[in-house]
């Protein structure tokens, strides 16, 4: 799945109401504004929605203004990391390892040169969601980077792929610099020397913890996207005994809401009903297979009140009978 950290749609979403958008708005999207506690990254293309609806909303430029909102300590402990980096471009040279806590859909690639260099920003534009997203992050570049070296450096050229704006006040303030459209390539381009900066706070021991800490929150960040499925699975199993479980009752206990959870499952490809099923004759099997527990019991245990409709299900779910299923094994 690709996603986006939620740390980068709830600042758009923070942009947003500070130019006046309505809450209520904002909690019409699939992933609402008052859920995103329960949520560490949204599907990509939800966020590239957002970016669609807010510039049809706020205008040509808000992407370019939400990147100048970025603050360093808007990436967390990779926003960390960077401002530990022993020089200002080695930003780039840790994109595609790292960059996967904000999202797995793009990675810069440096083209060094004398006096310039020009950092690529890989990523193709399939809806003008994506354009607007590639704006903001080249937007939010010139931020970090200024963050890192704690100096005014400006970037001396910018390039977007797709045709220009109406205004284009906010990219001329933001960037400070030619920009041109209808490029062959995404990329914002700095001197070598200033990609060779020094950091303000460089720190070999510091940023190798530092580092150390983003591997786990990187690899945490992959695994969430697969394990909501697991974990609603077996708090299903714990419930079945009191009887098949409400989306709400497990939405609850997993700390979101119905809308959120049914989501988050249909991301991984399965609905919660397929959830109940696949759990009910998992355990079905593994007791009908591994245990002497009677036909009753086992119903039981599945969640089903009645021992006809356990036999039912079983029948649907196996072509087979419970007692035929048992005597087989």
């Amino acid at each position: 799945m690709k996603y986006t950290a939620v740390s980068l749609y709830r600042k758009m979403m923070d942009c947003a109401l500070k130019e006046g958008v309505a809450m209520a708005y904002l909690n019409a999207f699939k992933t609402p504004y008052k859920d995103l506690e329960a949520v560490k990254a949204v599907p990509a293309e939800e966020f590239f929605e957002l970016h669609e609806r807010l510039d049809d909303t706020l205008g040509p430029g808000f992407s370019i203004r939400v990147g100048q909102q970025m603050k360093i300590e808007d990436y967390g402990v990779l926003g960390l990391s960077w401002r530990t980096c022993s020089y200002v471009g080695e930003i780039f040279e840790r994109s595609e390892r790292y960059f996967k806590m904000l999202s797995n859909t793009y990675v810069f690639k440096v083209e060094k040169g004398n006096p310039f260099s020009v950092i690529h920003l890989l990523r193709e534009p399939h809806r003008k969601g994506l354009e607007l997203s590639n704006e903001a992050t080249l937007s939010a570049t010139v931020v970090v980077l200024r963050a890192m070296s704690e100096s005014n450096i400006s970037p001396t050229e910018v390039c977007f792929k797709h045709s220009a704006p109406s205004d284009i006040s906010s990219y001329e303030k933001a960037f400070n610099c030619p920009i041109h459209f209808n490029q062959p390539q995404y990329s914002i381009s700095y001197t070598t020397a200033d990609l060779a900066m020094r950091t303000a706070k460089a720190d070999v021991s510091i940023n190798r913890f530092l580092v150390e800490r983003v591997e786990e929150e990187t690899k945490g960040m992959e695994i969430n996207a697969n394990r909501i499925a697991s974990d609603c699975e077996n708090l299903i199993q714990d419930a079945l005994p009191s009887g098949i479980p409400s989306i709400h009752h497990i939405a609850s206990l997993m700390g979101m809401s119905n809308r959120t959870l049914a989501r988050r499952l249909a991301d991984n490809g399965v609905s919660f009903r397929d959830l109940i099923k696949k759990t009910q004759e998992r355990i079905a099997t593994n007791l009908l297979r591994n245990s002497s527990r009677s036909i009753a019991e086992i119903a039981f245990e599945t969640g089903f009140s009645e021992q006809s409709a356990f036999n039912r299900a079983f029948k649907r779910w196996t072509d087979q009978t419970p007692v035929e299923f048992r005597n087989q094994q």
